[in-house]
């Protein structure tokens, strides 16, 4: 079975891992909730809630750190405001010298490294499976 997620579901996992206890699952996520369980990446509890497992978890780190990556790489292009990252996401970038902070407060530079990573995902997505 093939393990790549739409943005759909990646929106599923989003919400679940946002959700308060006891809150009433969306109709993302009971649309995708079916296929979400079958490749490990949401359990469903008794009381019918839905959690993160921890290959859930992981796969929706590792997006959000992407999606950070983007987010620096076009706030340089723009010129825009500083890139705001969530602080887990901008520590972790950090410590593998992805990105570099700026003198402008909560601001972001790519780094060399983190360009040449950022080319090599980008590269990956562009290839047909």
């Amino acid at each position: 079975m093939d393990d790549s997620l739409t943005k759909d579901e990646f929106a599923a996992l989003a919400e679940i891992r946002q959700a308060k206890k006891g809150q009433r699952a969306s109709a993302c996520v009971a649309r995708n909730a079916k296929r979400l369980i079958g490749l490990k990446y949401i359990a469903a509890g008794r009381d019918g809630a839905f959690a993160l497992t921890e290959k859930g978890q992981q796969t929706l780190f590792v997006k959000r750190c992407i999606d950070g990556l983007r987010t620096v790489a076009n706030a340089a292009v723009v010129a825009a405001a500083p890139a705001s990252l969530e602080t887990d996401v901008a520590t972790f970038l950090s410590r593998k010298g992805l990105i570099a902070p700026t003198a402008e407060p909560r601001g972001f530079a790519l780094t060399e490294r983190g360009r040449e990573s950022l080319a090599d995902i980008e590269a990956r997505e562009d290839k047909p499976a």
